[in-house]
C-alpha cells in the first residue's frame, strides 16, 4: 500500500542552478523508476544553513512529496545518504496521525 512521504534535502552549494535542477530531476526519476508516484517538487533555492556542514555555510534546499511503499522510501533515504552531492536529508511520513 502506498504511503505519502515528504523528503527535504540539501544539495551542495557549489553547483549552478541548472546542475541542481538536473540532480533534483535525477532523484525524482529514480523514485519513479522504482514505482513511486512523485508529486510536488519545490526548489527553495540557495539558503544559509543553520550550522556549517562540511565547512559549507549554504546549500540548495529541495522539498519533494511522493507516494510509495516503505521499502522505496527507505531506499531513497539510503541513496540520498550515499549521494556526495546531498549534504543532509530528512524523510517524513505524512500519513501518520
Amino acid at each position: 500500500m502506498a504511503t505519502a512521504y515528504e523528503v527535504t534535502y540539501i544539495v551542495r552549494p557549489n553547483f549552478e542552478e541548472t546542475e541542481v535542477d538536473t540532480k533534483v530531476e535525477a532523484i525524482a526519476e529514480a523514485l519513479r523508476t522504482s514505482g513511486a508516484e512523485v508529486g510536488e517538487i519545490e526548489k527553495m533555492g540557495k539558503r544559509r544553513l543553520a550550522y556549517e556542514i562540511d565547512d559549507m555555510r549554504e546549500g540548495y534546499y529541495v522539498v519533494m512529496k511522493f507516494n510509495s511503499d516503505a521499502d522505496q522510501a527507505k531506499e531513497l533515504k539510503r541513496q540520498l545518504g550515499l549521494n556526495e552531492d546531498v549534504m543532509r536529508e530528512l524523510l517524513i511520513n505524512l500519513d501518520l496521525d
